[in-house]
This record gives structure tokens, C-alpha cells and sequence, in this order.
């Protein structure tokens, strides 16, 4: 079958190339896509938001799969787009309807979800403008650190840990009074702080069935020792050691298990992956949040460990039978470094040409923020390559992930050099 993958970043790049692994996938399609999944399709340059254009696109090009690779277009509703559609609701959707996606579009209704089906998560208040005041009264006797969270979608960047309550509450007025993130930041949830240690798990189900990927650590502050502000993901390990069995139980029956059921009880139409971010304190289970989509940079460890074949895997997603798969995983570690350009997460430029793609060894290469410019590829986004590796532990997955980075080249080239550093000693 024909399928389109939406996307631009390292994920849809990791995505790509696993896709067309499979003798199912006959052509794929990537949008807009970047210069490193011009490898394994054909790029088309749409914007994940305009809908109109993707319908026209799935009908030139006979798709039988979309597959959105980022979130945007999932909380936006293409799954209700496409399936009140006469000309499209035949077609796959690997994901879920506008009510599922809410999981990752709104804090606010993710934690009220959460608590009607008793998942374990931080204890939390919303506020908007309206109730600002109270808010404002409610951080100076709330425990310090505090979590603060934009509501809406905002590239990973909407949650601050304010170590002070002046900072709780600078931070409170800029997201509601000064719109930081837009629409994003229009209501902000207050939240318990958890100390423990992160990892992400992957489910992807078919509303009553699902199958568990491998699980990922990923790294969110842009300078080593997990210090300065947030970004999209400077690098990910997977497996985790931490997560034995034994954890794993305990997220499968407290939050997987009940997660499914709980969207099912509420008629939420889901077929697609969820991203559980979780934390482990003293060995308990918590949810920080959900995605509706893969994540980025876990899914570029994600995927070269999962040895199914991810377009049957969707397959029986959409025939409702995934309690008829059995996941296999690769026993290696994988570990990806992120390059990004300088400034990111904040102002960068774009446009650095980018060498030395051919020194690169024993690495898989997933572009993120690229682009094409006559014949150089350019830096085009604040990530802009992934560098993933195997190795029997890892300790040895980083070490070679490290060698090809200092390969690639470009100005204002940036890396954490600590990716790992709580399970490599």
C-alpha cells in the first residue's frame, strides 16, 4: 500500500526509514519531510495544518496509510477529518480522534482523566485569567519546586520547575498574562513536584488491544548535568535499566491497562500510539504526561530496536486484532545523540551547511531540522541530526554515537556529552 507519513523532524525521519523496511509499504510519502527522508520517499511540501491539501494528496497519490508522525494534525482532528469524508474514510489512520488526542492537547483534561480512572499522577490545580489571582495566592504557600505547565501544545517547552516562588510566579503571569505560548498557555496547570527518574513508554493500541514497545529515556535540558531550560530532546537510551519486569508490571496493571479501558468506557475512538511519560519514585509509577504520538528522540531508538514489521503492526491496529502480535525486540542497546544549532531552544539561525555525512560510520543518521539547498544540505530547525548506535551495552551504543558526532559539521554545532550518564557510571 501507499503511505503518508506527516512530519519534518528526527522522529519522521527514524519513522521513514523503518517504514519502507517493510514489503508492505509499496510508495511513501513524507510532509513536508526533510532532507534525510528524501532517502527512503518522496517528500511533499504541505503543511501539517492544511488539511485540504493532505486530502488532495491522498487522493493522487491512492494512499491506504496516513500516519502522523507528529501531534499537530492528530489534536487538530485529522482522524474526524478523514473519516467524515466520503473520499477518505477508507483510509488508515495510525491515530486517534480529536477526543483521544485531547490526552496530549490539554493538560488540564489529561490530569481530570487521569484521576475519574485512578492513575497514579502529581497532585495538580488549573487556572486561567479568570481565577489568576487565586492562583497567584495559591504558589506562595504551594512546596517548593513547582511545576508549571502550559495547558496547550507548545514543542515540549511549556513546563517550568520553578525553584522559587518569585519564579513560580513570574513565570504563572507571562504564560496567562502575557500569552508565552499563545493559545497554549490560555489555562496553566500547577502541579506537585516528583523527584525521581524519567522514562518513556510506548503502547500502540487498537482501542481494546495493545502491544508495548520498547521503553526510552530521553533527555530534556539543552546542557549537561539535565541543567538550563527545556527542549524538544537532546538524546535518548533505550532500554532502561531500571524498568525490569517488575516496574513494568506495575505501569502495565496501575496505568497502561487502565488507560485503555478508561478511553474505551468513555467512547474515545483511539487507534494509534500512546506516549506515557512517566517518573519512578522509590519504585512507584507516575505519570508526568501523555503524548498522543511517538516521541523525538525516543523514537529514533525506539524503532531500530523494534524488529516487527511496523506497517503490519498498523495493519492489525486497524483490523482491532493486536492481541494476535507479539513484539520482538533487538537485545542491544541503541543510543541517539542530538546536534542542534546554537542558541536552540532559543533564537537560532538556519542555513549552516552541514559536512561530513561520509565519515559517519556504524551510526544510523536520522535528519531532524535539514533541508536541501542546490546541492549542500543546510541546518533548517533547532535539532538538526540524530545519531543512533547499537552496542551490547549502553555504555558501548554511546561511545560510538559520540565518535560520529564530532564527524558531522557545522556552524554553531551543539551536543550534550552526558546522554546516559545515570547508567554508564
Amino acid at each position: 500500500m501507499n503511505i503518508l507519513l506527516l512530519g519534518s523532524g528526527g522522529r519522521e525521519c527514524a519513522l521513514a526509514w523503518k517504514l519502507r523496511q517493510s514489503p508492505l509499504c509499496k510508495d511513501l510519502y513524507i510532509a513536508p519531510g526533510n532532507a534525510g527522508t528524501s532517502e527512503y520517499g518522496v517528500n511533499l511540501n504541505i503543511a501539517l495544518s492544511d488539511f485540504a491539501t493532505i486530502k488532495k494528496a491522498c487522493i493522487e497519490h491512492r494512499i491506504g496509510t496516513l500516519f502522523p508522525g507528529s501531534e499537530v494534525p492528530l489534536v487538530g482532528g485529522i482522524y474526524d477529518f478523514f473519516k467524515n469524508d466520503d473520499e477518505l474514510k477508507d483510509i488508515i489512520v495510525a491515530g486517534p480522534s480529536k477526543a483521544g488526542a485531547q490526552l496530549e492537547g490539554s493538560k488540564a483534561f489529561s490530569k481530570r482523566f487521569m484521576l475519574r480512572h485512578n492513575i497514579p499522577t502529581a497532585a495538580y490545580r488549573e487556572f486561567d485569567e479568570n481565577n489568576f489571582e487565586e492562583g497567584m495566592e495559591y504558589l506562595k504557600h504551594h512546596p517548593l519546586p513547582i511545576v508549571i505547565k502550559a495547558d496547550g501544545l507548545a514543542s515540549g517547552k511549556g513546563v517550568v520547575i520553578a525553584q522559587s516562588t518569585e519564579e513560580a510566579k513570574s513565570v504563572f503571569a507571562s504564560m496567562l498574562k502575557e500569552g508565552q505560548f499563545g493559545e497554549a498557555s490560555k489555562k496553566v496547570v500547577v502541579e506537585q513536584f516528583l523527584d525521581g527518574i524519567e522514562l518513556s513508554v510506548f503502547v500502540l493500541t487498537d482501542g481494546e488491544h495493545y502491544v508495548l514497545l520498547p521503553e526510552a529515556k530521553d533527555y530534556k535540558r539543552i546542557h549537561d548535568g539535565d541543567n538550563g531550560p527545556n527542549t524538544g530532546g537532546m538524546g535518548a537510551v533505550s532500554p532502561v535499566p531500571f524498568a525490569n519486569a517488575a516496574f513494568m508490571q506495575k505501569v502495565t496493571d496501575t496505568i497502561i491497562i487502565p488507560t485503555i479501558k478508561g478511553l474505551k468506557n468513555e467512547n474515545i475512538i483511539y487507534q494509534g500510539f500512546i506516549f506515557f511519560g512517566l517518573i519512578s519514585v522509590k519504585g512507584e509509577p507516575y505519570v508526568i504526561e501523555y503524548n498522543c504520538r511517538l516521541g523525538d528522540p525516543e523514537t529514533e531508538v525506539v524503532m531500530p530496536r523494534l524488529q516487527n514489521d511496523l506497517v503490519a503492526l498498523i495493519l492489525k491496529m486497524h483490523e482491532g486484532k493486536l492481541n494476535e502480535a507479539t513484539i520482538q525486540y533487538d537485545e542491544r542497546a541503541a543510543s541517539t545523540i542530538m546536534l542542534v544549532s546554537e542558541g536552540y531552544p532559543g533564537n537560532y539561525e538556519k542555513g549552516k551547511i552541514i559536512t561530513g555525512f561520509e565519515k559517519v560510520n556504524d551510526s544510523l543518521l536520522f535528519h531532524a531540522g535539514t533541508a536541501k539547498k542546490g546541492n549542500d544540505i543546510v541546518t533548517d530547525g533547532g535539532r538538526v541530526i540524530a545519531l543512533t548506535s547499537y552496542g551490547k551495552t549502553l555504555k558501548d551504543a554511546l561511545v560510538v554515537s559520540y565518535e560520529n558526532a564530532a564527524m558531522i559539521d557545522y556552524e554553531g554545532k551543539y551536543y550534550r556529552k552526558d546522554i546516559g550518564w545515570e547508567f554508564t557510571g
